[in-house]
């Protein structure tokens, strides 16, 4: 039961991008990844793409790859996370994915500073009290359009 669960939460893990900075892939054209090049841990967390890894495309595999990294370098603890995070994304319609994937890249978009800024941000809200999230959610809720940007604008030059 577990094992896919593995295989999900790396594939989902290269899928997504999620592997960090150390992870990205090199700029430039994709380069195959023989399979006989990946480690005997990556390869048996890869086990299901071993009969067809040369047919998948450059990218798929050095995504595949850098995933299973990540994927091995991660304590149990962070391993539990990442199966958590993927149980909640494969539950996600095909729709609310899309939208998470264009709010991600607008995200990676921004100058670093506001990157921080916002992670701060979500820090502060997530440690909020479960009361006090839930009046800051009601409260944006209430607004129209041009006051959440309004409150947004205020918030970044602070």
């Amino acid at each position: 039961m577990i094992r896919p669960i593995l295989v999900a939460a790396v594939v989902t893990l290269a899928a997504a991008g999620l592997a960090g900075a150390q992870y990205a892939a090199p700029p430039g054209p994709a380069t195959p990844v023989a399979w006989q090049s990946l480690l005997p841990a990556q390869q048996r967390l890869l086990q299901k793409f071993a009969g067809s890894w040369d047919a998948l495309p450059a990218g798929r595999q050095q995504a595949l790859a850098r995933g299973s990294t990540r994927w091995l370098s991660m304590t149990p603890l962070q391993r539990q996370r990442a199966q958590r995070r993927f149980a909640r994304w494969r539950a996600l319609t095909p729709a609310q994915r899309d939208l998470l994937r264009r709010r991600w890249q607008r995200f990676k978009s921004l100058p670093p500073e506001q990157q921080r800024q916002i992670r701060a941000d979500y820090r502060r809200f997530r440690h909020l009290p479960p009361a006090g999230r839930r009046a800051l959610r009601r409260k944006w809720r209430m607004m129209t359009p041009q006051q959440r940007r309004s409150a947004l604008g205020r918030r970044r030059w602070r």
